[in-house]
């Protein structure tokens, strides 16, 4: 299993009610919570890079001034960022 934090005190200051008061798109193996992060839950790298682009297409549909945008864009980063998903997609 692999479990990517997005930490609390990014710009949007994600956690995890914030899933529930902006109806943001979960993993299909949900989010957990932690000290100042929220966790990402997914199967493998695949996953998560799927759930990346899920949000990418998500945002498309959103206004610009949607208050969704930073949360959304924090995940992505996290995911983006982690360095094993970092490692699958350069293999």
């Amino acid at each position: 299993m692999l479990r990517i934090a997005v930490p609390s005190n990014g710009p949007s200051e994600l956690t995890f009610s914030a899933f529930q008061n902006y109806n943001l798109p979960k993993p299909v193996n949900g989010i957990d919570s932690e000290v100042n992060n929220v966790l990402l839950l997914f199967d493998d790298e695949q996953d998560a890079v799927d759930y990346a682009d899920k949000l990418i297409e998500y945002l498309d549909d959103l206004d610009d001034v949607s208050p969704k945008r930073p949360a959304i864009n924090d995940i992505i980063v996290a995911i983006k960022s982690d360095e094993f998903v970092q490692t699958f997609l350069c293999s």
